[in-house]
């Protein structure tokens, strides 16, 4: 039998139920839309947050103390040895560390900020005045403070996107407003553009400072020296290939200053951008990957309902099948126009879902604003390949026990 034609009898065979076609293939749609649409999220997220990290700067490294594999601070017996803005100096040393070319420091608590009654509880971040161009991050209004507002400890801050929101609802003017920071007044000189979310949080929910303002009149972070506190030094690497040698420097470095003697236990991590990105990404793909196993689950229940409906078929039509065999019709020739039923069953059901899955994926996008789901074409073609390959491994069963019917018995079956 033309392939043509069986496609041609399974077509009609199948358009004369057509409620129980479409409840068959209900199992393989369900499949794989779910398969589709969890997926194109999962892929997704990982984009979102790969995108997230590439905004913290170019080619970056962060040194923080203590070491990651240590757990959170508070739980651990002896406290950490804080970095300082004398750490951020010699790193930007380019005696010591050729290849940095910019070095910026951070130190991060929580505050309070106050204006007009309204009170916002916010990340304060005191900081550098490179910080900006470290961490690739401009404004929207105003300007970063400089280097004099530094050495002169000027109490000037510049607001995070939803800070500035909250404490000028009305869409005023901020700059040369004044702003309470646990009670001590700050000029605002500036607006910082939005990031939305990141690795520390909401950075939209920020304020920053000078530090050096930060550590002598608010918070009063030094460690026994008298050297500033910082919480986190960022440096940015003039090339990505330059990255791996620029670590080790900057390890070797720090051992020195810290004191740290000769297979002894660094106190404190040297983090590339890229390390953060790949753990990320390996943790988003491995739950891309177990989502969709989870959603191939309904795959296999379609694949069952198939068989049944398939066996059902064959046992409905089963003098058919004895006519078409009395007429000359060969095994192969029932077997295929079957396998072909249950073939274009799982092919059509497939075609539907890969539909419902990119409609879900798109109305999760639209809904979540910034955050875009990716349908891959590899997702698509993969889950239509496995929706037929279903309707085939299920299909075969029905088929041959139709083609092995003996004609003179099917022909008397009623």
């Amino acid at each position: 039998m033309k392939v043509v034609e069986a496609m041609r009898i399974a077509l009609r065979a199948l358009a004369a139920n057509k409620l129980r076609s479409v409840l068959t293939m209900l199992g393989i749609i369900i499949g794989v839309g779910a398969v589709i649409a969890l997926m194109s999220i999962g892929r997704g997220v990982e984009k979102y947050v790969t995108d997230q990290f590439a905004g913290l700067g170019s080619n970056l490294l962060f040194v923080a103390p203590g070491q990651i594999s240590d757990g959170p601070p508070t739980l651990r017996a002896n406290p950490v040895k804080s970095l300082t803005l004398g750490d951020m100096q010699a790193i930007g040393d380019r005696s010591r560390v050729p290849h940095v070319s910019r070095v910026a420091a951070d130190f991060q608590t929580r505050a309070t900020v106050e204006r007009n009654g309204k009170s916002v509880s916010v990340q304060a971040n005191a900081t550098t005045p490179s910080y900006p161009n470290v961490r690739s991050w401009k404004t929207t209004l105003g300007a970063y403070f400089s280097e004099l507002d530094a050495e002169e400890r000027q109490r000037v801050v510049l607001l995070g996107a939803d800070t500035y929101e909250k404490l000028f609802p009305n869409g005023e003017y901020p700059i040369d407003q004044i702003v309470q920071i646990n009670g001590m007044n700050f000029r605002v000189i500036g607006v910082m553009e939005s990031k939305g979310g990141g690795p520390g949080g909401n950075l939209d929910k920020s304020v920053f400072m000078p530090l050096t303002t930060a550590q002598d009149r608010l918070f009063k972070q030094k460690n026994p020296n008298g050297e500033y506190k910082v919480s986190v030094i960022y440096a940015s690497i003039d090339e990505a290939d330059n990255i791996p040698l620029a670590q080790e420097e900057i390890a070797q470095l720090m051992r020195e200053r810290r004191g740290i003697k000769y297979l002894d236990q660094d106190d404190f991590s040297i983090i590339s951008q890229n390390d953060l990105i790949s753990v990320f990404g390996d943790i988003l793909g491995a739950l891309t990957i177990f989502l969709g196993a989870i959603a191939a689950i309904s795959l296999l229940v379609g694949g069952i309902g198939i068989m049944n409906i398939m066996l059902v078929s064959v046992t409905e039509r089963t003098r058919e099948i004895g006519l078409r065999k009395a007429v000359g019709a060969k095994r192969a020739d029932v077997l295929i126009q079957f396998l072909i039923e249950a073939m274009v069953l799982a092919a059509v059901g497939g075609v539907i879902g890969v539909t419902l899955g990119w409609s879900l994926a798109r109305g999760v996008s639209t809904f979540f604003g910034e955050f875009q789901a990716v349908v891959g074409a590899d997702a698509v073609i993969i889950s239509l390949v496995v929706a037929t390959a279903v309707g085939l491994f299920f299909g075969i069963f029905p088929a041959y026990r139709a083609s092995r019917l003996n004609p003179i018995d099917a022909l008397r079956y009623e």
